[in-house]
């Protein structure tokens, strides 16, 4: 038998419970206002530990709260894994981000063509998937090129930041400008239609057809549509689509023939949509304005635009070391988290190995959260169980969203619940590891649903957290193992193979935790 190949029998799962932090505070706590018997029960009978999710220990900016890209990049990886946040936040703080080729070669044309400049994008601080930093940033380029025209699309968020303060983004944004010398306003929509990923295609269509040819509500003054729509009950993230228009009533820009369009979001899967409608030419010939396109970050690798910060991938990963030594290993999740397990878990790369098989659940797409807190944990439970049950051997790694895609909505109580269904479906899926003779290591992407409330009021600040996560290894054999308690996301991947006796990666820095 080859050094590499591993004689293991019984299946290994990784079970990641995403938002699930862990905290004693009990204010805002969904986690502990829960009722988990089944968690509970794990931690009480094996070996667990917490963990660090977030910060230097997982490739982020110092004092960063945790997330789920870095996390499954971490995951993954087995090592301090840069995000395409930290890549480009990093660029900017250097000086390195005026000088990118890719960006400073598009403004320079379109400078000497006279052409309009659209930057579409994200108006958040969140970090989750854009940030107000890099606008400002091609600001300060396009006033650098002494271009004129500069035309900031703004989407509304209100999930990645308070809710209710789409307004306060686009006062200073204004500011911003001002200072800055560059840029108007021309179009506003929140989230729900501009960054759709669920192939919602009729939301995506109204974005298109705002941008370019001036459909939707028309106002004069951002900040007063902003503010009508709050009165009229409607959040950041579901603002229909508005043209801005100028004192003699025309839209301030349409994207046309010849302009050239930067997209500022740095996560991919959910500006996708939108850069496919606009900037992608299809199948069906549909015209579409003739622009120069810029994008961030790699969106997809089919789309063969410019893209002014490559993704770095990683060799070395955990996929990498299960393929080397033959062992299967099936990927679950639903469909909002299918890229974290497709992409971020194998180290930014969409590439799928001989041996991996990714296991999609989808999510209706107009499924509410509020009418069904558990989203589609019954479903990915069940297709572990029967996927375990068919399969034996190799490693599962599966993934519950539904408590932390909760938590996002800020409502405590569906929270609460989901947390109770997610501990629910854990139970089956650790008891059918247990069952066969494997081993079910637990652990979570990052904190955030046990600690959804302030200390001011009852509104939740949709924001991760820095608290740990817990990492729990349950199985028939293991009670003698001892976990180390300085540990993080880093090195649940080192643990994994060293539970397979499969040697680790020279890559991987992390460390098994026993």
């Amino acid at each position: 038998m080859s050094p590499n190949k591993t004689p293991i029998k019984p299946p290994i799962a990784l079970i990641i419970l995403d938002g699930w932090g862990i905290s004693a505070e009990p204010h805002g706590n969904a986690i502990l206002h829960a009722h988990t018997p089944f968690y509970d029960a794990l931690t009480a009978k094996f070996p667990s530990t917490e963990i660090i999710s977030c910060g230097r220990a997982i490739g982020q900016e110092k004092g960063a709260v945790g997330d789920p890209e870095s996390g499954h990049l971490a995951l993954g990886t087995g090592r301090p894994a840069q995000a395409e946040v930290s890549i480009v936040e990093k660029a900017l703080r250097s000086g390195k981000f005026a000088k990118n080729k890719v960006l400073k070669e598009a403004f320079e044309s379109a400078a000497r063509r006279k052409a309009s400049v659209h930057l579409i994008g994200l108006l958040s601080d969140g970090g989750v998937h854009s940030s107000t930093n890099t606008l400002f940033g091609l600001l300060r380029m396009a006033k650098a090129e002494a271009i004129t025209d500069v035309n900031v699309h703004a989407i509304l968020d209100g999930v990645d930041v308070p809710p209710r303060t789409a307004d306060v983004y686009i006062e200073a944004l204004e500011i911003k400008m001002a200072e800055i010398g560059a840029g108007r306003i021309a179009t506003l929509c929140g989230r729900y239609f501009g960054m759709d990923s669920r192939e919602n295609w009729e939301r995506t269509a109204r974005v298109y057809t705002m941008l370019v040819h001036a459909e939707g509500e028309r106002s004069p003054d951002a900040v007063m549509s902003i503010r009508n729509a709050f009165l009229r009950g409607i959040a950041d993230e579901f603002v229909a689509p508005v043209v801005i228009e100028t004192a003699d009533h025309q839209p301030v820009a349409t994207v046309k023939d010849g302009d050239l369009v930067i997209y500022f979001n740095h996560r991919p899967e959910t500006i996708r949509q939108l850069v496919r409608s606009l900037s992608v030419p299809d199948s069906t010939g549909a015209k579409k304005p003739l622009i120069e396109t810029i994008c961030l970050t790699e969106y997809d690798a089919n789309f063969e635009l410019p893209i002014a910060f490559p993704t770095q991938e990683s060799a070395g990963t955990l996929t990498d070391a299960l393929s080397a030594a033959g062992v299967v290993n099936v990927k679950m999740t639903q469909t909002e988290r299918y890229p974290h397990l497709s992409y971020f878990f194998n180290g930014a790369r969409e590439s799928q190995s001989a041996t991996e098989q990714n296991i999609l659940v989808p999510t209706p797409k107009h499924e509410t959260l509020d009418l069904a807190p558990e989203s589609q944990s019954f479903k990915i439970a069940d297709r572990a169980i029967s996927t375990l049950a068919s399969r034996g051997s190799g490693v599962y790694v599966v993934n519950f969203p539904a408590a932390t895609l909760s938590a996002e909505m800020g409502r405590f109580d569906k929270t609460v619940e989901a947390v109770q269904f997610v501990d629910t479906c854990l139970g089956g899926v650790c008891d059918s590891v247990i069952n066969a003779g494997g081993i079910a290591v637990v652990t979570a992407s990052h904190g955030r649903c046990e600690q959804m409330l302030s200390d001011e009021d009852s509104d939740a600040p949709p924001r991760n957290s820095t608290n740990r996560v817990p990492l729990i290894i349950a199985g028939k054999d293991v009670a003698n193992l001892h976990l180390r308690g300085d540990g993080s996301l880093i090195d649940v991947a080192p643990t994994l193979l060293s539970l397979l006796s499969i040697e680790r990666p020279a890559e991987m820095t992390g460390s098994s935790l026993f």
